[in-house]
């Protein structure tokens, strides 16, 4: 019954988005100012619906429920129940996002409630502008009270370490850690299912709704992680063409890189978890479970843990990750 799952995208309008995602997608929509594509979503109100197949129409959510460790892997249901535990996306900032920081688990729970998630992400680079950046992790030693005059005064972004980015760039943002996208940055996110974020600073922005935004600055005080690591915070890997590069492998995802210039079959028995494919650049096709699907940027798909093995072929060469629970 079970098969690889392509999910209807859920835009999200956003006071900095743009209007790349659609076309990115080739698909077209009225919403405006889109900052964000929900492409595998079981959090609040935005669960994912199946687009494809004789499951089309039904919700990740129902998915879970009723197959359970057929579908995300028996030792991921056992840790995370009938809750999908990734969120997947893609960001276009046409402007700065705010600065910003994500509670982990502990602190989620006790500030939001049992059951209440923290949040640690990634994010791969797809394009950026010229001139494109964005903050990850503090370049300087700052105490809590530091923290807190710098908000008051605006100069927070000036202990922030900013990257110039190019396409390829990762960064890997565990719970605590103080970030910004910033305009002109092309983005897939693999996220904890959480929606916590803390607002640090916004540049005195109002929102669509024309009132300011809300800062959450005690709460952000209290998640940050103001240790400074020399070595920097961008990640470091090595592209290889036609083999799988883990670019980062955390307790709550693993995820690869594939350059791809001819088919590479990937053996799946060992792994346990589903599995999240999120085309980045070119075309292609997916063979899995019997089933063969067309390939091309913005194209995510999701592979149930049943599934045994997969082979992605290409003509003219495909880029793509992707991301399990190991």
């Amino acid at each position: 019954m079970l098969y690889p799952f392509v999910f209807e995208p859920i835009f999200r309008p956003m006071v900095w988005g743009g209007e790349k995602i659609p076309a990115y997608k080739g698909v077209t929509t009225e919403v405006e100012h889109i900052g964000e594509s929900w492409e595998i979503s079981a959090y609040g109100d935005k669960i994912s619906v199946v687009a494809n197949g004789p499951l089309a129409g039904r919700d990740l959510n129902s998915l879970v429920k009723e197959f359970k460790g057929e579908l995300v892997g028996e030792k991921v249901y056992a840790d995370t129940g009938d809750e999908f535990p990734l969120l997947i996306k893609f960001i276009d900032a046409l402007n700065d996002l705010s600065i910003q920081v994500h509670p982990n688990d502990e602190m989620a729970a006790r500030e939001h409630g049992p059951g209440a998630k923290g949040k640690t992400e990634m994010w791969y680079v797809i394009s950026a502008d010229p001139g494109a950046a964005l903050y990850c992790g503090l370049k300087e030693a700052i105490t809590p009270d530091d923290y807190t005059r710098m908000v008051a005064d605006g100069t927070i972004t000036n202990a922030l370490q900013r990257y110039d980015v190019q396409p390829g760039d990762v960064f890997f943002l565990p719970a605590g850690r103080i970030h910004a996208i910033c305009s002109g940055c092309f983005i897939a996110e693999i996220q904890q299912t959480s929606d916590l974020t803390y607002r640090i600073w916004d540049y005195g922005r109002l929102g669509l709704d024309g009132k300011p935004r809300q800062l959450h600055t005690e709460l952000a005080r209290q998640a940050i992680d103001y240790r400074v690591l020399p070595e920097g915070y961008k990640t470091a890997y090595t592209p290889c063409l036609n083999k799988e590069v883990v670019l980062v492998s955390c307790p709550y995802f693993t995820t690869s890189l594939y350059d791809l210039t001819k088919p590479v079959k990937k053996d799946l028995r060992g792994i346990d978890s589903f599995m999240v494919v999120m085309v980045l650049e070119g075309n292609g096709s997916l063979e899995c479970m019997g089933t063969t699907l067309k390939l091309r940027q913005g194209t995510t798909i999701l592979i149930p843990a049943c599934a045994e093995s997969l082979e992605f072929k290409t003509e003219a060469g495909i880029k793509l990750i992707t991301s399990y629970i190991s």
